[in-house]
């Protein structure tokens, strides 16, 4: 029996990459966060400093995505052989929705 191999080009997760790198350094830093989180009754010193432990437990996700995402295009071996880059580009993705995730979860959470 064949497999069947699926080929992806390996520019559609770099832009998503890019992509989700962007959504989350403009929550964290151009103030999309507070403006989606901050807007109810809580109080805006207690908002802010939630949000800003959020961003930081999110932000070992977010370097270690940006890690994954520069080794994948910047390491020889990964640029030749499809067996490590794709692995790597496909943790950088991964890291990027956690990233993500925990900036809404603890965004969501009430302190």
């Amino acid at each position: 029996m064949a497999r069947v191999r699926l080929r992806v080009s390996p520019i559609l997760p770099t832009i998503a990459s890019f992509l989700l790198a962007a959504l989350w350094g403009l929550s964290v830093f151009a103030g999309w966060g507070l403006e989606a989180f901050c807007a109810g009754g809580e109080s805006a010193s207690r908002c802010t400093q939630r949000l800003g432990r959020v961003s930081t437990m999110s932000g070992i996700f977010a370097a270690l995505a940006a890690c994954c995402t520069a080794a994948a295009w910047l390491l020889p071996r990964s640029r030749r052989d499809p067996r490590v880059f794709t692995p790597l580009m496909g943790a950088g993705v991964a890291a990027w929705i956690v990233a993500e995730g925990v900036l809404f979860v603890g965004g969501m959470t009430a302190g």
